[in-house]
């Protein structure tokens, strides 16, 4: 399967869902009477576009804060994987020949595609920050820190509460998180207890039941946010390596109206029995 499109790179299975399709309403800057006649901006299923301009800079950030909206806009779509990442060991090499991805460096031909979307498995983590890294809302309660994607519409949560990561634990699709501020701007989350079916990146890249992933947000200014993602696993890869460094996330106004962008399995077979089967024939 080729996810080609910037405007909704999906799974196979998701590639019938219109609900991505992007608004032809657009923010332009304006102002003066020309404000006043502008279009308003849309109040249910809010599209992600970037700003013409590059944003000026929008004051200090607030202590210990990164809740709101966040958005990467196109830059967060990651058709092809990850840029780059460490050397595998032998068994992150056998997994990756096993895996067949329909993008990135080991590209196979839609027949012969096995991603575990196609069947609308759950994306897992941080595949969900690899790959369709669409907009997502932060909100921080007094022993959490909750996140909302709009990818699969599924939410994390990341305990506060000063407990430790568990030992041994079942494994999940999302694991389980523990975090704490680094300094008044610097949110630090370690991950641990992630299911090994799940894909690292839209390349087919693997990862093991060992892989323990840091998170990093900086915030930097009032509406910027910047991510840093370390993937250390000692199974599937020689050394520590970064996913994503200092990648950066704009904040949307509180008003912004997150898609709803699921996989749903009747449309995962509807794709299988009209367009992946008959590439095989």
């Amino acid at each position: 399967m080729s996810k080609h499109s910037l405007v909704s790179i999906l799974p196979a299975a998701a590639v019938w869902c219109f609900c991505v399709a992007l608004s032809p309403i657009t923010r332009a800057q304006q102002s003066g009477a020309q404000k006043q006649n502008a279009a308003p901006p849309a109040l249910w299923n809010s599209p992600s576009i970037a700003p013409k301009q590059p944003n000026p800079p929008s004051g200090p950030p607030p202590r210990r804060d990164i809740s709101g909206i966040w958005d990467a806009f196109a830059a967060g779509i990651q058709p092809a994987g990850v840029k780059s990442h460490a050397p595998f060991t032998d068994w992150g090499e056998k997994m990756a020949n096993i895996y067949k991805p329909g993008d990135g460096p080991r590209k196979v031909a839609l027949a012969l595609i096995n991603d575990p979307l196609d069947g609308c498995d759950p994306a897992g983590f941080p595949r969900d920050l690899f790959f369709e890294l669409r907009p997502f809302k932060v909100v921080q309660t007094p022993d959490q820190v909750l996140i909302v994607y709009e990818y699969q519409r599924v939410w994390r949560a990341i305990w506060t509460d000063g407990r430790e990561l568990p030992k041994d634990a079942e494994s999940r699709w999302y694991g389980y998180s523990v975090g704490h501020w680094q300094d008044d701007y610097t949110f630090v989350v370690d991950t641990v207890g992630l299911d090994e079916r799940t894909w690292l990146d839209n390349a087919g890249d693997p990862h093991s039941d060992q892989m323990r992933v840091e998170e990093t947000y900086h915030r930097a200014d009032q509406d910027t946010l910047e991510l840093t993602v370390k993937i250390d696993d000692p199974k599937a890869y020689k050394e520590p390596w970064l996913g994503l460094n200092k990648f950066v996330l704009r904040r949307q106004p509180a008003s912004f109206d997150i898609r709803e962008m699921i996989c749903a399995p009747s449309e995962a077979e509807a794709y299988k029995k009209e367009v992946a089967e008959p590439a095989t024939r």
